[in-house]
């Protein structure tokens, strides 16, 4: 059992933490529980907690991170007592956490035993993605391809759709959207992704690429502090949007306008747009690369 920690929280500063956290969590999930109390579908952000299976009530619970300790309160009020009580009592019995000396914390020992052979492979195919250039030449036909020659209401019709598909070369990278083109789009890809390639593929433009930081942040909750996952996860929400709006879709009803990719103008547009999520997407691989660092060092 791993007892060594870089930090101990008080119980006033953890507890405002988490409180911050499940506020945060609530106002970036707030559009899609709407829809789905109303029992509604929600086209784009419906992606994000089904694909990505974590829901709302998940994404709420705060950690601190691997190498931090909870500590209890010194000297509670009698109202607050029995609740700082519970909830350290509560994280000492989840998954992977210890208590020590009253402090809870993350057991890394117990989560690599666990975990480390993902941590490993995650480690790998981030810090490999981040040492390659941005290809930003993809404008988004990844999802035209995965509707090409397909009878569905498309914002340009099939045909329309189809034409733009084969009057673009076709660069996607990323195998879990290659994996969805209909078969006859395959062919036209430039590449032919694979699952035992993807670390080799993987590269800082793609914005599937850059939306599965919250992928991997999740894979290695709680082993990473609840503002990075947060961070990674409205990252992939802000990508979802210009994912669509890029898409053959027709986003009109959500208020939003089309990404046109199929003229110079929207082509222009989409680069643009993408080298920013690439810039913001940085910081936080880098981030991940380094948790996974701490963690494989243990």
């Amino acid at each position: 059992m791993s007892t060594v920690t870089l930090t101990q929280l008080p119980a006033t500063q953890w507890r405002e933490l988490a409180r911050q956290h499940a506020e945060r969590a609530d106002t970036l999930t707030a559009t899609w529980r709407e829809a789905h109390d109303a029992h509604k579908k929600h086209e784009i952000e419906d992606f994000l907690f089904s694909y990505y299976p974590v829901r709302p009530a998940r994404l709420r619970h705060w950690t601190p991170g691997a190498g931090v300790a909870l500590a209890p309160c010194d000297s509670p009020d009698v109202a607050d007592a029995p609740e700082v009580g519970e909830d350290l009592s509560q994280r000492a019995q989840a998954r992977w956490f210890t208590q020590h000396d009253g402090a809870v914390m993350l057991d890394v020992e117990s989560f690599m035993a666990d975990r480390g052979s993902a941590v490993k492979y995650i480690h790998s195919i981030l810090s490999s993605t981040q040492t390659r250039p941005a290809n930003l030449g993809c404008f988004g036909l990844h999802e035209w391809a995965m509707v090409y020659r397909d009878d569905l209401p498309l914002r340009l019709g099939g045909a329309g759709t189809d034409a733009v598909v084969e009057a673009n070369k076709i660069r996607c990278t990323h195998f879990d959207a290659f994996r969805f083109f209909t078969p006859e789009a395959v062919p036209l890809n430039k590449l032919a992704p694979t699952r035992e390639t993807q670390p080799l593929l993987e590269q800082p433009g793609c914005l599937h690429a850059n939306m599965d930081l919250y992928k991997w942040a999740w894979k290695l909750y709680p082993a990473i502090p609840g503002d990075l996952l947060l961070d990674c996860f409205e990252l992939a929400r802000d990508i979802r949007y210009l994912d669509m709006q890029a898409s053959p879709y027709d986003v009109s009803k959500f208020g939003l306008p089309p990404v046109r990719i199929e003229t110079p103008e929207g082509k222009a547009e989409y680069t643009e747009r993408q080298r920013g999520f690439a810039e913001r997407s940085a910081p936080l691989r880098a981030r991940l690369v380094e948790c996974c660092e701490r963690l494989l060092a243990q």
